[in-house]
């Protein structure tokens, strides 16, 4: 039986499955779940984790009441929704208003989006003013678990 003639990025490999199919596997040098016949992007939400929340913080270049203003992107890199996510803003303070259903200041944490749900890719943007800049981290939240 002949097979058809396929091309596939070097970073794959077909692997001979029985009797006749193929399957598609990432190269052995890349992160792979061993108990799964799929690539990283169809796993699980199980490799959704905290640390899939990434924060950058970068200045605007504008001055608010003295302070220099700072942009803030928070994105989810994981297929996966995470909701109730809080940060930690231990002494967080701005000399403008951030709207409190972006980032809302609870004690030492604050919750983006009033605990509402960030799908995954998704970004949240937000900027505040204050000098220096506010080291924001992921401190919780909730991983869709059907996803």
């Amino acid at each position: 039986m002949n097979l058809p003639f396929l091309v596939f990025p070097p970073s794959f490999h077909l692997l001979p499955l029985f009797p006749f199919s193929l399957l598609l596997f990432p190269h052995p040098s890349t992160l792979f779940f061993p108990t799964t016949h799929l690539p990283l992007p169809f796993w699980s939400s199980t490799l959704c984790t905290l640390n899939n929340i990434n924060i950058g913080t970068s200045k605007s270049g504008r001055v608010i009441k003295g302070k220099p203003q700072w942009n803030v992107v928070v994105y989810n890199h994981c297929k996966c929704t995470q909701s109730q996510i809080r940060l930690s803003c231990k002494g967080f303070q701005s000399t403008e208003r951030v709207d409190p259903s972006i980032l809302s200041k609870q004690g030492d944490t604050c919750l983006l989006i009033n605990g509402n749900s960030l799908k995954g890719s998704a970004t949240v943007r937000f900027s505040y003013a204050w000098d220096p800049p506010f080291l924001l981290l992921p401190s919780s939240s909730h991983i869709d678990p059907i996803c």
